[in-house]
């Protein structure tokens, strides 16, 4: 045998997409939570390869509507915004179309829904951040920064 034959035995028969993060945003916590399931059935379904699923810390937002024509606040409105993301890895390419019509058919109202490739700053904006560590960290770079080990 060759090594052109083994190396097309071994490549895929159709292009594959890298690591995609289909991310739902909603004000319905419950809803989302379903819908992020449905996702996931649907990707399991289809033979999918599921590589993470996670949620995003929610995002208060207080909406103010005033009186007409004065400085006056009628209502005051709390809102969360709760995000969830599936990702999906070595998806081929024929699959991603009815994939996505399948998940945007299903999409419930109130609902958004963004496919994306997967990037490190979505790596980034998964994490909490340590408010201690980030708080020590910047006390050592006040006092000169970190010393080199001595050999």
């Amino acid at each position: 045998m060759t090594h052109s034959f083994i190396a097309s035995k071994l490549r895929p028969k159709y292009p594959l997409y890298g690591t995609l993060n289909v991310t739902v945003k909603g004000y319905d916590y419950p809803l989302l939570e379903s819908y992020q399931r449905f996702i996931h059935n649907v990707a399991d379904t289809m033979d999918l390869e599921i590589a993470d699923c996670w949620a995003q810390p929610p995002q208060k937002f207080n909406v103010q509507k005033f009186k007409p024509a004065s400085a006056i606040v009628e209502t005051d409105y709390k809102l969360t915004v709760y995000e969830r993301v599936v990702q999906i890895a070595n998806l081929q390419a024929p699959l991603y179309p009815m994939f996505v019509r399948v998940l945007q058919g299903a999409l419930p109202e109130g609902v958004t829904l963004a496919v994306s490739e997967h990037t490190g700053e979505v790596d980034d904006a998964r994490y909490v951040p340590d408010k201690d560590l980030l708080d020590l960290k910047q006390k050592l770079d006040e006092m000169g920064g970190a010393r080199d080990a001595k050999k």
